[in-house]
């Protein structure tokens, strides 16, 4: 009994000496985890006047087109040194030869006819003449003839005869003008389709030609790029428009300054895109004092540059700074995240337009930063210029 009383004591000591250990413990001191800070980029912005700026392509092509056809029968017998593809000519140049054989002896024969119908009028006036006098002979004035008497009907088909023979000389001295296929302006060979000895009738193509003087481009324009320019007038002969196109040749980017010249009035019924027509004057750079930029050729695939209207009081912000949709990452003064949702007026390539959202001076964040959370600690690295085109 005495042991196990020994024990029990031991233990209810050993147990109070371990409760008073415990209450009489120090409490450790807490220590405040520092806050993370994510690094990231801004930029300051401020209210600016941008002028607007629509991008739009297509592909030049000559404002004269034209396929040269034969107006008459005949085998070729010349062919112009310039009329191979890519060959330069100037107005009135003969290109093909046809064999006038057959017309020229058209014309003698017309020029014959209407020698004997001028002669056949001649012996005709005299008849009549002479009707006249025989009739004044019976003493009845000349107005109670009958027209037989005096030849009447016989002297205006005399004289029909002889307009027919005139009317016959002039058709067959216009078509052996025919025979010489001439160019009808200044322009290029786009495709030849006939040569030497090969026999036409009427209609028969001969080659395709285009004029140089000037080339257009047919530009597709959205609703959105309408709404982004002014004074627009469809009625107008010429809106006026001083563009810029861009290019590729032969590798090389090259630029070229035309004029929009004209809307083409309807609307596509698949893509609800207008057209508008730029016009670029001596793309080929044949005319003295044209070889300021280098040839636009036709077929090639340019860009458009057009100047829109001028928005006032406009931010101007980065594409990177968007976070989502129409969401924009800002640094308070305490350098916490604030994300503000922002009126997008228009974008291009590089920039949004925001109308609403943002204040001068907004400090906004320009790079990556994860997972966008309100009120996140940010640590600013670099700080650009800011945001302003005046």
């Amino acid at each position: 009994m005495i042991k196990k009383a020994i024990a029990l004591g031991l233990i209810m000591v050993s147990t109070a000496i371990a409760i008073i250990m415990h209450t009489l413990k120090p409490v450790p001191e807490k220590l405040e985890t520092p806050e993370a800070a994510v690094a990231v980029k801004i930029q300051l912005v401020e209210k600016v006047n941008v002028p607007l700026t629509i991008v739009s392509q297509g592909t030049v092509k000559a404002k004269t087109r034209t396929l040269l056809t034969s107006e008459v029968s005949g085998a070729i017998l010349e062919v112009s040194d310039r009329f191979v593809s890519g060959s330069i000519f100037s107005k009135d140049d003969i290109l093909l030869q046809i064999d006038t054989s057959d017309y020229d002896l058209a014309v003698q024969r017309a020029e014959a006819q209407l020698i004997s119908r001028q002669a056949s009028l001649e012996f005709e006036k005299a008849r009549a003449y002479q009707a006249r006098k025989e009739w004044a002979m019976t003493g009845k004035p000349e107005s109670e003839a009958p027209p037989l008497a005096l030849r009447k009907p016989f002297l205006a088909e005399a004289r029909a005869l002889l307009l027919q023979a005139e009317a016959e000389l002039k058709q067959s001295k216009l078509k052996l003008s025919r025979t010489a296929i001439r160019a009808p302006y200044a322009g290029m060979v786009s495709q030849k389709l006939s040569d030497i000895g090969q026999y036409l009738t009427p209609g028969t193509p001969l080659g395709e030609i285009f004029s140089t003087d000037v080339a257009e481009v047919r530009l597709p324009l959205t609703e959105k790029n309408l709404s982004m320019m002014s004074n627009l007038n469809h009625k107008s002969k010429s809106l006026g428009y001083e563009i810029l196109l861009e290019g590729s040749i032969n590798g090389a980017k090259k630029k070229w300054v035309a004029e929009l010249v004209r809307f083409e009035g309807e609307v596509n019924e698949v893509s609800r895109s207008q057209f508008a027509v730029a016009s670029i004057s001596d793309p080929y750079r044949l005319e003295s004092g044209s070889a300021t930029s280098p040839p636009l050729l036709v077929g090639s695939f340019v860009q458009a540059f057009i100047p829109g209207r001028v928005v006032k009081n406009i931010f101007k912000v980065p594409r990177s700074s968007l976070i989502d949709d129409a969401i924009v990452g800002t640094v308070d003064e305490t350098n916490h995240l604030r994300l503000k949702r922002v009126d997008i007026l228009f974008s291009d390539d590089q920039f949004f337009y925001v109308k609403s959202g943002l204040v001068d001076g907004d400090r906004i964040v320009v790079s990556a930063i994860g997972t966008p959370i309100e009120g996140i600690k940010l640590e600013v690295k670099d700080i650009n210029e800011v945001v302003s085109l005046q």
